[in-house]
């Protein structure tokens, strides 16, 4: 009897000894669920333009016979190209007609923007211009290439005669003649082009502006 009681006793000693060793050691927490993987952000439209597209004037308002071009990303069906009627509007699908004479491309693309919002869910236009035909000098008389001509860059009076092959040889030098329309009033300017290839009388070799029409006697 007294050797069972030994034996009992150390088993209940081995028990607590090991209970406390088991307190002791430190517990491994189980392994942590994999994280679900982050959204990606939606990719943003490329805002690199056509290789046809030109770079209007910092004062440029798209005119009559301008061609623009009017893109959706994610939304072909709707991209088009578009010549600006004499009404001053385009036609795009799905939207119909939109008014665009006297509007930049930015107050454009803001003014297509909603009304394709009636149509699309977040739509993205973009407008771009081709060509710029709307803006046109004239020069007429006596000179090589009478006619219009685009003012697609800043151009002076002295660059139009060139581009128009320059002047005939019974031309009035001295008695050329700018016209320009005003707030609705023709005013006219003077350019003597022997003083000007002279550097003299620079003054008059003024910049055009669109309509502006060149007479040379």
């Amino acid at each position: 009897m007294r050797r069972i009681a030994r034996l009992g006793s150390g088993m209940i000693a081995l028990a607590c000894a090991s209970a406390a060793f088991a307190q002791q050691v430190p517990q491994q927490a189980p392994p942590l669920p994999p994280s679900p993987p982050t959204a990606t952000a939606a990719p943003q439209r490329p805002a690199t333009p056509p290789p046809d597209a030109v770079k209007p004037p910092e004062d440029y308002v798209i005119g009559t016979d301008d061609v623009l071009t009017v893109s959706f990303w994610r939304e072909k069906d709707l991209s088009t190209d578009v010549v600006v009627r004499p009404d001053g509007k385009i036609t795009l699908p799905l939207i119909n007609d939109v008014y665009a004479a006297g509007l930049t491309p930015d107050q454009l693309r803001e003014k297509v923007l909603t009304e394709a919002a009636r149509y699309v869910e977040d739509p993205t236009p973009t407008v771009v211009v081709k060509t710029i035909n709307s803006r046109k000098v004239f020069i007429t008389g006596e000179v090589a290439k009478p006619g219009p001509y685009p003012l697609t860059a800043p151009t002076s009076v002295l660059q139009l005669i060139a581009m128009a092959g320059g002047l005939q040889e019974f031309a009035k030098k001295k008695d050329i003649i700018i016209l320009r329309t005003e707030s609705g009033t023709q005013v006219t300017f003077q350019f003597d082009y022997s003083s000007v290839v002279k550097r003299k009388k620079l003054q008059q070799n003024i910049f055009l502006k669109p309509g502006d029409t060149v007479v040379v006697p």
